[in-house]
């Protein structure tokens, strides 16, 4: 059976304005993980595997990576990266095969969607749990409030994504077509410049899968280095309080803007 070339599949895997996408596309997969995925696919399109089946394990690549973190030490916080590369891989993969195979479903996009919710929040629910010394390597007790921490952290995280996706919900109950990016922009001239200046500093995107999961591998670096889990502990209250406060200017953000209208 022939087995494409990526010039053959770059054109269909790869349409104009994917890497583009202003919301849809991780900085990540515009720098490397396309590129890597690409030469995947070309081992996968004539297999039997569809791309639902590959949003299943980009899933479970997410979840196992938040369950690594309560591996102690650096080992733990090594294999939750790993594993989040893996996730961010199978995330491009799946939507490239199903491209190529004209597969494309509402139920992949709703698939690769619950996805994102499942895995970022296991990460950080798994970050909390870590930090909260579960397996008393500081002592005898185990300190719940930072595994409630991580667990706020994530719950940040989940409400941030469904903000935007009811957006959608909310036009297309009202028989409105989906919104347009230039639709982002706030009406008010001061918060569209708040809002350019948060998008410079790009902290929110800490508390997304591949920063949070590089964050927690330089703070076990740090812990390593300073014996104990202070690093993690300050890591988790800073993701918590990045996601709350994101989740509050996000909201303002999209009732300022015109996504509503």
């Amino acid at each position: 059976m022939h087995k494409p070339s990526v010039a053959e599949l770059r054109p269909v895997v790869h349409p104009e304005g994917v890497k583009d996408r202003r919301s849809g596309e991780h900085w990540a997969g515009r720098l490397y993980m396309r590129e890597i995925s690409l030469r995947c696919d070309r081992y996968l399109v004539n297999t039997r595997i569809t791309p639902n089946q590959l949003t299943y394990l980009m899933v479970v690549a997410g979840v196992l990576a938040g369950a690594a973190l309560l591996v102690p030490g650096l080992a733990g916080a090594l294999a939750g990266a790993v594993l989040i590369q893996i996730y961010l891989l199978l995330d491009c993969v799946d939507g490239e095969i199903a491209r190529w195979r004209k597969q494309t479903s509402i139920t992949g996009v709703y698939l690769d969607r619950i996805g994102h919710y499942l895995s970022e929040a296991a990460l950080l629910v798994g970050f909390g749990v870590r930090a909260a010394d579960i397996f008393h390597k500081e002592g005898a007790a185990t300190h719940w409030e930072w595994a409630f921490l991580g667990t706020l952290a994530a719950l940040g995280a989940i409400l941030i994504k469904a903000e935007t996706d009811l957006v959608d919900v909310a036009r297309a109950r009202s028989g409105l077509a989906a919104v347009k990016d230039e639709a982002a922009v706030p009406r008010s001239s001061g918060l569209a410049l708040a809002r350019r200046a948060a998008a410079a500093l790009k902290f929110h995107r800490l508390v997304g899968g591949v920063e949070a999961s590089l964050f927690i591998l330089a703070v076990a670096v740090a812990d390593m280095v300073g014996g104990d889990l202070f690093f993690t502990r300050l890591g988790v209250a800073v993701l918590a309080g990045i996601a709350i406060v994101q989740t509050l200017l996000h909201l303002v953000s999209i009732l300022a803007s015109s996504r509503l209208r």
